[in-house]
């Protein structure tokens, strides 16, 4: 039996180059790679903000940070700062490392949770080294340990980057744009797909990356959709590059307005700015105003609208076609989940490769774990908006008395009696991310966890000191942002 050798990715794009790239580099000549995309079909491209398991997504491709972070006028991120959330004027901060000192049994906050019984007032922001360095404008300390951190970075410029690799490496790509779709007449397996200009390219395995057209997976596999927008209201954003008023700070902004939130991610030449919106409460004429008004620095293009459903296919995986980004699924951007997303299912896949033969047990494992990764991260979205106590805009009330899916709730009623949070196999966001938004927007735990107790009052206290003291040391000797950035080649643009 030969070995599977063909594969066609339809759409380029970050998904489409991301698999190319990571396939190439693992299998080598092994696999015959063609990648089918058109340059008069556009990409949405507004996923400029990641979360740390980039970094190794990049290390398998041998990605040199330096080069990386040149190539896509990249910045760092040490989390997201999230404003008026909880309550208008209120701002918490998501770090991407534990706020201070964890033991095995319990984590800092229930220690934290006890010290506000002994009179402590600072928030659990300022526990974070991430948050504190974030606000400080700095990235890193020149003493003590480094934060942990990902990247703000140009996603198209990350294409054309893995495009060159991708090439380097034998993947073939073919403009063009598709018009039909052969499928085998007993297996409904795709055998080819014809482009506009007649050619035939024929594959084994095809990988649709074509957005949220689903051209493989749904409109020629009719796989279905599972729509979450009941829980995730908002259907519709804007976007507008500016330019950047202001040196780069070292996190990305999420700042709640009346109908939905706004994003701010600083690169280093030039800033994304976002409205993420529901249209039942807001026209497009005001959240064109909305964003227009809100904006730090001088747009550079006009606002572009994207619309889109939340929710997921029913299955990634389908026959011989694997679905990746938008035409998977689409979760908006709060978390700035959509690249990991990506990454993950193409790991996935490369893990469970097939030799010879597709088999559909692997696909039914792939499909298993794919929707509980994206069930995991829409009930941690879900949260942001359902946890709020705003009651300016019927928007955030409507959101506030929604029922949520049984697994949310289950955490929220945990967390809030005696600050349990937990994390499932296979879950994306940890403990940590749970407490910094649970706490950020409101929800002080009514009791902690008993082996708090083995210290006195005293000793509390001197663990609570202990900790301003080391982040407020590693602060104060920080490494400024634009400093790290200049120092890996990066060159900022700040207008004047």
């Amino acid at each position: 039996m030969s070995n599977l050798r063909k594969v066609v990715i339809v759409g380029g794009g970050t998904a489409g180059w991301m698999a190319a790239a990571a396939m190439a580099k693992t299998f080598g000549r092994e696999l015959d790679i063609d990648l089918i995309e058109s340059d008069a079909i556009g990409t949405v491209g507004v996923g400029e903000a990641t979360i740390p398991p980039i970094k190794n997504f990049n290390l398998l491709l041998e990605l040199d940070e330096a080069e990386f972070l040149r190539e896509v006028s990249g910045t760092y991120k040490l989390g997201i700062d999230f404003e008026n959330w909880g309550d208008l004027g209120e701002r918490y901060f998501h770090p991407f490392a534990p706020q201070g000192i964890d033991s095995w049994a319990a984590q800092f906050h229930h220690y934290w949770r006890r010290a506000r019984s002994l009179g402590e007032s600072a928030p659990l922001d300022d526990f974070s080294l991430e948050a504190r360095m974030g606000r400080a404008g700095h990235f890193g300390s020149r003493t003590g340990r480094a934060p942990n951190y990902a990247y703000h970075f140009d996603a198209a410029g990350y294409a054309r980057l893995l495009r060159r690799l991708s090439e380097a490496m034998g993947v073939t790509r073919i403009e063009g744009k598709v018009v039909d779709v052969a499928q085998n007449g007993e297996t409904g397996f795709i055998e080819s797909v014809t482009l506009a200009d007649g050619r035939t390219v024929s594959g084994e395995l095809f990988i649709d990356c074509s957005g949220f057209r689903g051209l493989l997976i749904e409109q020629t596999l009719e796989t279905g959709w599972e729509d979450w927008s009941h829980w995730l209201r908002s259907d519709r954003a804007l976007a507008v590059q500016t330019e950047s008023a202001a040196p780069p700070l070292p996190y990305t902004r999420a700042t709640a307005r009346s109908c939905g939130w706004q994003w701010k991610i600083p690169l280093q030449h030039r800033v994304g700015n976002g409205l993420v919106y529901c249209s039942d409460y807001m026209s497009d004429e005001a959240a064109a105003r909305t964003l227009l008004d809100n904006l730090d620095g001088q747009p550079i293009t006009d606002p572009r609208p994207i619309r889109f459903t939340t929710g997921r296919r029913r299955m990634q995986w389908n026959r011989n076609c694997i679905s990746l980004g938008l035409a998977s699924g689409f979760l908006e951007p709060l978390e700035s989940t959509s690249i990991h997303l990506i990454q993950n299912s193409i790991i996935r896949l490369i893990k469970m490769f097939p030799r010879a033969m597709i088999e559909q047990a692997s696909i039914d494992q792939f499909n298993r774990e794919v929707k509980s990764e994206f069930e995991y991260i829409r009930d941690f979205i879900i949260a942001h908006y359902h946890i709020n106590r705003r009651v300016d805009s019927p928007y955030w009330e409507d959101c506030r008395e929604m029922s949520v899916p049984d697994s949310l709730s289950h955490r929220i009623e945990l967390f809030s009696r005696n600050g349990v949070v937990f994390r499932e196999y296979g879950e994306l966001f940890s403990e940590v991310s749970w407490t910094a938004v649970l706490v950020g927007q409101g929800i002080v735990p009514d009791d902690y966890h008993p082996v708090v107790d083995t210290l006195d009052d005293a000793g509390i206290k001197s663990l609570i000191g202990r900790v301003k003291s080391d982040i407020a040391n590693a602060v104060r000797d920080g490494i400024g942002h634009e400093e790290a950035i200049r120092k890996r080649g990066g060159s900022l643009n700040v207008s004047k």
